[in-house]
């Protein structure tokens, strides 16, 4: 059985920042499995949102490359940037549905009499 001893919310809590929410560096780095972290994330909400501020700082942290991205003219980050933070404005692909060379679809009900 192996010795959990060095493990702590404390130490977990730095291992979390250390790796910036990577749960699987995190285990290794405590030398234990990653169903360990994961049972003390549960145990302890101090874990639980040490881990969910971590991952939010890396979402802020890729949004902001991807709005940079965006505003030096790269057309896929222009466009993904649109597609989901301006839908607003009317920045929204779609997906048009319709029967043979742009007709309306035909729907036929067939009942058994």
């Amino acid at each position: 059985m192996a010795d959990y001893s060095g493990l702590s919310a404390d130490r977990i809590i730095q291992e979390i920042a250390r790796f910036n929410g990577n749960i699987a560096l995190v285990a290794q780095a405590m030398r234990c499995s990653r169903q360990t972290i994961y049972n003390y994330i549960k145990k302890h909400p101090s874990i639980e949102a040490a881990l969910r501020d971590e991952r939010e700082t890396m979402i802020d942290n890729v949004e902001s490359r991807l709005y940079k991205a965006a505003l030096d003219g790269e057309a896929w980050a222009v466009c993904f940037f649109l597609k989901t933070q301006a839908k607003h404005r009317g920045y929204i692909e779609r997906a048009e549905i319709t029967g043979a060379e742009g007709n309306p679809i035909v729907v036929k009900f067939v009942t058994k009499d």
